[in-house]
């Protein structure tokens, strides 16, 4: 199906930007070959968990020129997340929300915010555990967009929302993330009287890198605690950070050259994870665990100019493979980030609606 013609001016910006992306790392590292710099770069430390401020008369270590850029880049994508809300967006209704801090063993703790339906009396409500995309290293449950989809979705699907604030990298990386989603799942379940949940009625929900963590909590559930799950919702999912189910075909429909694809996955594993080696673990990428037998009936929504589409669909397969119930549905004629648009793009809507569908099996 053709390009919907919403996306045409969209497509052409991030063509652009890949190419300008790319052409900034070739300047980097030529600079860096240069044999007459200014002098040595000084690498910015990772931030500590539980850091205190400096002390009165000492300042801070200055950011090295990644972490800035990083900074620069995080906050621009928060500029665009903002203005994309405010003209192609839905702005999410009102919520009671409330705010948790989940300590998590040998990692940084995790905020975990949980938009609450209204309720008539204390009856418990269903709940998904809520995972936000931005390839790992970007984003956040403040980010208007992902803030506006968390309410709205609370709303009509009348579940509990529990967003997972989760570590970013290259500052934290794999298995961090992962390890942080699971202890507030652990944590879900163990305060579900205390937060208003029916642990009964519990799900995981993810989009992009989201969705690998949401289907990676899912196997370490299964694991350890093996808490009933009652669906896992994936969005755009990436389940094999090797990459070796991305579907190029879907870019080279949209004219972008094969090499931009491959570099831009590339960069997210590198970012993601401490050594390329880990591409292969099974939580890093849930497609590649040994056995997806015992896992919640899943939901997966892929599109049809994404070049995760593929990793969906052999997501998919496997669990059904497993004997899980399981379905894939692709949109046509749009990209992966289709479920921002739910103000100009009647797919978008048609994709929220779709969402909320699955949300509301947790009722059953």
């Amino acid at each position: 199906m053709p390009l919907d013609p919403f996306f045409e001016e969209r497509l052409r910006v991030h063509r652009r930007y890949m190419f300008d992306q790319a052409m900034s790392t070739v300047r980097t590292r030529l600079t860096a070959l240069w044999p007459f710099s200014r002098g040595p770069i000084v690498p910015a430390a990772a931030p500590v968990a539980d850091a205190k401020p400096a002390k009165k008369g000492k300042t801070a270590p200055a950011l090295g020129p990644h972490a800035r850029a990083r900074a620069r880049h995080r906050r621009a994508a928060l500029a665009w997340d903002r203005t994309e809300l405010s003209t192609v967006g839905t702005p999410g209704p009102e919520v009671r929300i409330t705010e948790h801090q989940v300590p998590v063993t040998g990692h940084p703790a995790v905020r975990v915010r949980i938009y609450h339906p209204s309720v008539v009396g204390d009856a418990p409500v269903p709940a998904v555990l809520a995972f936000f995309g931005g390839a790992f290293r970007i984003g956040g449950i403040d980010f208007p967009t992902t803030d506006a989809a968390y309410r709205r979705r609370c709303v009509d699907a009348h579940v509990a929302i529990a967003a997972v604030d989760y570590a970013l990298a290259p500052e934290h990386r794999y298995p961090v993330q992962v390890e942080q989603g699971y202890a507030a799942l652990d944590w879900l379940f163990a305060s579900a009287g205390e937060v208003g949940v029916d642990p009964s009625r519990i799900g995981v929900l993810g989009i992009s890198a989201g969705g690998c963590l949401a289907a990676a909590v899912t196997l370490a559930n299964r694991d350890r605690a093996q808490h009933p799950l009652g669906v896992q919702v994936l969005e755009v999912p990436v389940v094999d950070l090797t990459g070796a189910h991305m579907d190029l075909g879907a870019m080279r429909a949209l004219r972008i050259p094969r090499f931009l694809t491959t570099r831009e996955l590339r960069s997210v594993a590198r970012t993601y994870l401490a050594r390329p080696a880990d591409a292969r673990d099974a939580y890093a990428s849930p497609l590649r665990a040994a056995s997806h037998e015992g896992l919640p009936p899943a939901v997966i929504l892929t599109a049809e100019y994404d070049p995760l589409r593929g990793d969906g669909d052999a997501y998919g397969a496997a669990l059904r493979r497993a004997g899980v119930d399981a379905s894939v549905v692709r949109y046509q004629g749009v990209t992966h980030d289709t479920p921002i648009f739910t103000g100009a793009l009647p797919a978008a809507r048609r994709w929220h609606d779709d969402v909320v569908a699955a949300l509301r099996r947790l009722h059953a």
